[in-house]
């Protein structure tokens, strides 16, 4: 049966009803969507509810340092195609928003959940997903993340033996190392750009070998896969030789291999690539992240950048110069505070542009592009830069919470 209208039992049903309540307050006073506060009374008064919620949900559970949110609404797209899904599709990604999610679609098929990497092995154990997408694995708020051999080796742990379907990258050898001990994998060749997090090996801790596209471990004999999905230029490869044209008006190569890696899950439920990727061609925006909004009479692109591989893929989404770019980069709880990643970022990229920096840690990101000998500007407000930033539209970058800034000032 479809939906989670089976039989909740009272407790599950108060703790549903209670969640939704506090979300509602939440809400009214204008504290965000009211998700994660909801999620955190419903757990409260039933610890097993996430459990319960899916029961009666096919789950893909989505897993990434970087394209979590867009591969989720990616893949729900798809599986709209046979039947109606629940998604936590603003990326509240730990235990209490996921629970939110699932309380919202009673009338569900498919769950398309995003999770946070510190959290997967565990709602894996709650929800008994179906597949689960592992994209990629980088360093990222280097505060609070374990070192990214140590998350791998916790996913590999967490997820030996699952029943689950794995759908994962066989170009980052820290996704490869993890999946390694499922029985049912399907490796995808989704490419990886940002190389600095696997030049160890993650089973015996020797040196990688990286002769073109393929990887290899000289000392344990770890290698890369032989990938079943790819992605090439701009079509998806499938099992059977087949190509199918990604048409995404997402822009960049990141987001190609996203639609591969989705693709993918879908084919795991039966619907064809061909129409997976049509359904994919609807999505314009992810929680605001690719948006194109008019302020002061000024074009901007809205692009989230999160960590240094993410930025090293935004990048390649901007226009040559003379095209000006606003950085904006704080050090809050979700952001991280240590922002000595900074220093990892290729800034050179961005030669020839106007610069103009704000954000809590506008300083910091002055004193990474001195270094890099770029030409910038530090301002105080958005106002600021686009009174200053000389003609065309403006391309934004900027990292969690500077960008949940940055969409409150310009209406979007």
């Amino acid at each position: 049966m479809a939906g989670n209208s089976g039989p909740l039992s009272p407790r599950a049903k108060l703790a549903v009803t209670a969640g939704k309540a506090a979300a509602a307050v939440s809400r009214a006073a204008g504290r965000g969507s009211g998700s994660v506060i909801g999620g955190k009374v419903a757990l409260k008064l039933d610890p097993d509810l996430l459990a319960r919620l899916a029961t009666h949900l096919d789950v893909v559970l989505v897993s990434a340092t970087n394209g979590k949110t867009t591969t989720t609404r990616l893949i729900a797209e798809a599986l709209r195609a046979s039947g109606p899904v629940v998604s936590n599709a603003l990326g509240a990604n730990m235990p209490a928003g996921i629970t939110s999610a699932l309380a919202g679609g009673s009338d569900a098929r498919y769950g398309v959940i995003e999770v946070d990497e510190k959290y997967l092995a565990m709602v894996a154990r709650d929800v008994d997903p179906k597949a689960i997408a592992l994209l990629n694995l980088s360093r990222d708020q280097l505060d609070r993340a374990a070192e990214t051999r140590m998350l791998a080796e916790k996913w590999r742990e967490g997820l030996t033996g699952t029943k689950a379907v794995i759908i994962a990258n066989a170009d980052d050898p820290l996704i490869v190392w993890a999946a390694s001990s499922s029985p049912n994998v399907v490796w995808v060749a989704a490419g990886q750009e940002w190389k600095d997090d696997a030049w160890s090996c993650p089973s015996c801790g020797g040196v990688m070998q990286r002769p073109g596209d393929d990887w290899f471990c000289g000392e344990c004999g770890f290698r890369r896969p032989t990938p079943s999905w790819a992605l090439s230029g701009d079509y998806v490869l499938d099992p059977h030789g087949s190509a199918w044209p990604i048409r995404l008006q997402l822009p960049g190569r990141a987001n190609k291999a996203n639609a591969t890696t989705s693709a993918a899950v879908a084919a795991t439920f039966g619907v064809p690539p061909q129409v997976a990727l049509e359904r994919m061609y609807q999505v314009q925006a992810v929680a605001g992240r690719y948006d194109v909004i008019t302020f002061m009479n000024r074009e901007m692109r809205l692009l989230l950048a999160k960590n240094p591989a993410g930025w090293l893929e935004t990048f390649s989404l901007i226009d040559g110069p003379p095209t000006p770019v606003l950085l904006s980069v704080n050090a809050r709880g979700a952001d991280g505070t240590d922002t000595s990643w900074l220093w990892d970022v290729d800034y050179t990229r961005l030669t020839g542009h106007p610069i103009f920096v704000i954000g809590d840690r506008k300083l910091d990101l002055a004193v990474r592009l001195e270094v890099a000998g770029q030409n910038f500007q530090v301002c105080e407000s958005v106002d600021e830069v686009v009174r200053m930033a000389p003609p065309g539209r403006i391309e934004v970058i900027a990292n969690y919470t500077a960008f949940q800034d940055l969409r409150r000032r310009v209406g979007n």
